[in-house]
């Protein structure tokens, strides 16, 4: 039996319908996100031989828009593996399809785990062993990026969003269609984390009144599964705004409609920054969000400690520039 192969890339044209914002410079940030999540899918089982489920994403950085008609390449490989864990590291590039230049769009970690698609328990996958002096350098940025990602989880898991506030907040609810579908029969997590940048972009628009864009997510992580006909809620609230940016924490609840909203789990959490941008698609200044209820205060200064825990553990970079 052939060795497995470490590495996916996946080629497509970016078409008009990527684009969700009208007056928006390119692609939607969580289409992107969307695609990401397919090809590092596509690599997670090619390597383990089963089903996989996304676990978490995380160090998102959205470097510039892809325009509607490029040629688009997302490059997933295996940075490392656990028992049932593999790190994967995604990079996405595009080109004028005339002209054939591609250059870097977009990069991320993504962590899969592979699972019994009968009974969801979680299966040992082959170890991946660095061959190369690039995988050696991969492998240990990754390994480098386990502290920052335990910290960032350990951080979003203190937050409470029960307390009276007055932040700009965004709640979409609706259900979960046959579309949405996996190849395991659950939602896909590119789909979930398109719908959270639909809600978050909406909420910073509303906010802001200008265009908005994702330049970066922290961290985006994965409690349970989505089933086809859940009831969805997507609840977006800003924390906290600097001279350009508005941070976001974003939840993604589900389950049956037939208990109502009461009965809805926390499927996702995630953090997600955003700009607002000229018709040019120019950063603009970011209008000020002042936090003054308890929550609202202890909100903003949890998004500030996410923001400084990048900078206290200062990973390796996972991909050479």
């Amino acid at each position: 039996m052939p060795n497995p192969s470490p590495a996916v890339t996946l080629r497509f044209l970016a078409s008009p319908t990527d684009i969700i914002t009208a007056g928006a410079h390119g692609v939607d940030g969580g289409r992107v996100l969307e695609w990401i999540d397919k090809a590092a899918y596509a690599c997670a089982t090619a390597w383990s031989g089963t089903y996989c489920v996304t676990a978490y994403v995380g160090h998102i950085h959205f470097s510039r828009p892809i325009p509607s008609g490029h040629m688009v390449e997302v490059r997933s490989r295996i940075a490392m593996t656990g028992r049932s864990s593999m790190h994967i590291i995604n990079e996405v590039f595009s080109a004028d399809p005339r002209e054939g230049v591609y250059t870097r769009a977009c990069d991320c970690l993504v962590i899969f785990v592979a699972r019994d698609a009968a009974t969801g328990r979680s299966q040992k996958v082959p170890e991946f062993v660095p061959g190369t002096e690039h995988e050696e350098q991969v492998h240990a940025a990754a390994l480098s990026r386990i502290e920052l990602r335990k910290a960032i989880e350990e951080e979003m898991t203190k937050q409470t969003y029960d307390g009276p506030s007055e932040a700009p907040r965004m709640i979409t609810r609706f259900l979960a269609k046959p579309t949405d579908v996996n190849w395991g029969g659950k939602v896909h997590g590119g789909t979930a984390m398109e719908w959270i940048n639909e809600s978050a972009t909406a909420c910073t628009m509303e906010w802001s009144g200008e265009s908005t864009v994702a330049v970066y997510a922290g961290g985006i992580r994965f409690y349970r599964p989505i089933n086809i006909g859940d009831l969805i809620e997507v609840d977006t609230r800003l924390m906290r705004t600097d001279a350009r940016s508005m941070q976001t924490s974003v939840h993604l609840r589900a389950g049956s409609p037939r208990g109502g909203r009461d009965n809805l789990e926390t499927a996702i959490h995630a953090t997600v920054t955003y700009i607002g941008v000229d018709i040019d698609g120019n950063p603009l200044p970011a209008r000020q969000f002042t936090p003054r209820t308890t929550e609202d205060i202890r909100l903003a200064e949890h998004a500030a400690t996410l923001r400084d825990l990048r900078a206290k553990y200062r990973p390796l970079p996972l991909i050479r520039r």
